[in-house]
């Protein structure tokens, strides 16, 4: 439709007379999507349940604080004070189910009531509400990931500690153990630790735990498992093995002269692609007990050339090559085996967006329990964010080699600017609550499509 130029171009240059008024006006009109979320998982309930052994009672209570700090995260804010920048909105009250949302203070001090068995339960939950996904899936195999993200803060806090930090040297930080699920891109579970530990601090342990969870939750699924060089340890491979589970680790073969030497005299190496070879041996470290099959891989790379250039001479390029050693009790080809280990880069991007966009890399109070619950929070935040998706929209991936997830995610960054920071106002017309937003085509359509997902899940 052709429209003129009258009825196109706005000349008045006047900036409006500006005017504050109570007129149950939102900004997180989309919010509402997830207040229908929490309705089918059970959210409020599940989260009051978690601190009800607590004797020090608050008029907010623990569980519905921890209710705000996953909806804080919703809306994309890290630090607590900038809950004073949506304290009325009607939509954040409802959401929450309260008629004032409380201020940092009251939050500071409840959050200081709670104990270690607060945190046990929160995590309890956030693996329950995976656990009920993954049921829900029926998948026949699950891939989990351990890796652990440096979480650096300017402040002293309870239980930081300088470790190695490549990129701030000498900054206080936790050093947390993740474990994640490929499939769904979701956090399982999360072992709390101070800065200054290696990464296989208590790694065998937690490892067992989740492992154990699974198959106790999910009776007859196979289990595969990806971790890189700092989780190379016969212990490590060993309780594996017990459990059953299908494993690649990384070998960090510079420190074993024997695997070395192995790659310096080989002569024939199998190809995998054009610029990449392999070959494969059952070998063990001398103090091991037995042999596994190692993997060693090489990928022809370019060298930087660090002499001077003659820009007026034809300057070739030198080349050289990387190696990496694999160790699996998988029965895969190199190639499909290299592809599965290297999936494990999905987890990085991972961090990147716990941190980027869901306030991960914030270190909020100076209590060890205090950080602990806003952590747990942060991955149940995302975490929900996932679940959305997975129950509105159908999987349109299936199992791969790299056990990419089985949905093309959208970020908590992404949905928040399609569909939770909409414009609203919340009207009773004849006594009917309703939000009344803009009549966006594109938003209409995906609320709605969602709303219905949501309501036949329920």
């Amino acid at each position: 439709m052709k429209c003129s130029k009258a009825d196109t171009i706005h000349k008045s240059q006047h900036l409006p007379a500006l005017r504050f008024e109570d007129q149950q006006l939102t900004s997180f009109a989309g919010l509402f999507l997830f207040q229908q979320l929490f309705a089918v998982v059970g959210l409020r309930e599940r989260l009051r349940l978690c601190f009800r052994h607590l004797k020090v009672k608050s008029i907010f209570g623990h569980g519905r604080i921890v209710l705000l700090l996953v909806v804080h995260f919703l809306l994309g804010y890290r630090q607590l004070r900038e809950l004073r920048f949506y304290s009325d909105d009607p939509v954040v009250q409802r959401v929450t189910g309260l008629k004032r949302l409380p201020d940092v203070a009251t939050i500071s001090r409840t959050l200081s009531h709670a104990d270690d068995r607060s945190v046990e339960n929160l995590q309890r939950l956030l693996r329950q509400m995976v656990l009920e996904r993954l049921t829900a899936l029926g998948l026949r195999t699950i891939t989990l990931d351990f890796d652990g993200s440096v979480i650096g803060t300017g402040r002293f806090a309870e239980g930081t500690a300088i470790g190695f930090n490549r990129k701030k040297k000498g900054q206080r930080s936790y050093y947390p153990l993740f474990c994640t699920i490929a499939q769904t891109g979701q956090v399982f579970d999360v072992l709390h630790r101070s800065g200054n530990v290696h990464d296989a601090n208590g790694a065998e342990e937690f490892i067992r735990q989740c492992i154990e969870r699974v198959q106790e939750a999910l009776p007859g699924v196979r289990i595969e498992t990806r971790m890189d060089g700092a989780f190379f340890s016969q212990t490590i491979v060993q309780r594996l093995e017990a459990l059953g589970v299908d494993y690649t680790l990384s070998v960090p073969f510079e420190r074993l002269l024997a695997l070395k030497q192995k790659v310096e005299q080989r002569q024939r190496w199998s190809s995998i692609t054009h610029d990449c070879d392999a070959f494969e041996a059952l070998w063990k470290p001398k103090s091991w007990a037995r042999r596994h099959r190692f993997v060693f891989i090489r990928k022809q790379v370019k060298r930087q050339c660090k002499e001077p250039v003659q820009l007026d001479l034809f300057q070739p390029f030198e080349y050289g090559f990387d190696f990496k050693v694999i160790l699996t009790n998988k029965s895969l080809t190199p190639a499909r085996l290299l592809a599965f280990h290297n999936g494990r880069g999905s987890q990085e991007s991972l961090f990147a967006e716990l941190k980027s966009g869901n306030a991960m890399a914030y270190v909020p109070t100076r209590t060890w329990i205090g950080n602990q619950i806003y952590l747990v929070a942060a991955l149940m935040a995302h975490n929900l964010s996932r679940e959305l998706q997975m129950r509105t929209t159908q999987p349109e991936r299936s199992t791969a080699e790299k056990r990419p997830a089985l949905w093309p995610f959208a970020s908590l960054t992404t949905i928040r600017r399609r569909i939770i920071q909409r414009a609203g106002r919340l009207i009773r017309p004849q006594g009917q609550l309703t939000l009344s937003m803009s009549a966006n085509e594109a938003v209409k359509n995906e609320l709605l499509q969602s709303l219905a997902a949501l309501g036949v899940a329920a």
